[in-house]
């Protein structure tokens, strides 16, 4: 396979029954490349998930991932990914700082930045230390209610002023990811647009790669 530009992040889909969704998950990262996998489970009515559901989760998925050198990364939970065993933690904004998110899950392990459309809270948090800053939404989501609305450039302007790496998020499928991999995101965030794609969650990931790939050479 070529060297991609860009690479898919996987996001879980905010509720499931781990065993099922686990032959959904092989299938999808089975069909392509897949750079690191987000466990972002919600509760009823968008309420935190409970310890034991992300303990649950992780259980089943994680190896699943990990034995085909994909990152596993969970949402919102330092203590849990570390407790766990996880490849790192995925903090937003009203979440935890990044300083305490580091302190739990330690020097070796991965710590992404939600940054909405800031340009400051991405430098802050590249400043910090984290290993990636996460950018959107991009596109209109059902996922969950945008706190921001970013536009490509965004991607363009960080591409070229920084190495850190900088993931989109919001709405992406592969209808409308090829913009922003031009702009020069270095990971596509993506849940629905895999799990719920009209011809399964591996045909999806095959679209997103072929993207990836084609409009990657181009910029």
């Amino acid at each position: 396979m070529p060297e991609q530009a860009c690479r898919l992040y996987l996001i879980t889909p905010p509720r499931f029954e781990p065993r099922a969704f686990a032959d959904t998950l092989k299938a999808a990262l089975d069909a392509g490349d897949v750079a690191c996998l987000q466990l972002r489970l919600k509760g009823e009515n968008e309420a935190p998930p409970q310890a034991d559901a992300i303990r649950r989760a992780t259980e089943i998925l994680m190896p699943l991932a990990q034995a085909r050198d994909v990152a596993f990364l969970i949402n919102d939970r330092p203590d849990l990914a570390a407790e766990l065993g996880a490849d790192g933690v995925h903090v937003g904004q009203t979440d935890m700082k990044y300083a305490e998110a580091r302190k739990l899950v330690g020097p070796d392990r991965i710590v992404g930045v939600t940054c909405h459309d800031s340009r400051h809270l991405a430098m802050e948090a590249g400043e910090a230390g984290a290993d990636y800053v996460a950018f959107g939404a991009f596109y209109k989501t059902d996922t969950k209610t945008p706190i921001s609305s970013a536009s490509p450039e965004l991607l363009t302007w960080w591409s070229e002023l920084f190495e850190l790496p900088c993931v989109a998020i919001g709405g992406i499928t592969a209808d409308n990811a090829a913009p922003l991999v031009r702009a020069g995101a270095d990971f596509l965030a993506v849940s629905s647009g895999v799990w719920a794609h009209p011809d399964g969650p591996a045909a999806a990931v095959r679209a997103m790669n072929r993207i990836m790939i084609e409009e990657g050479t181009a910029r």
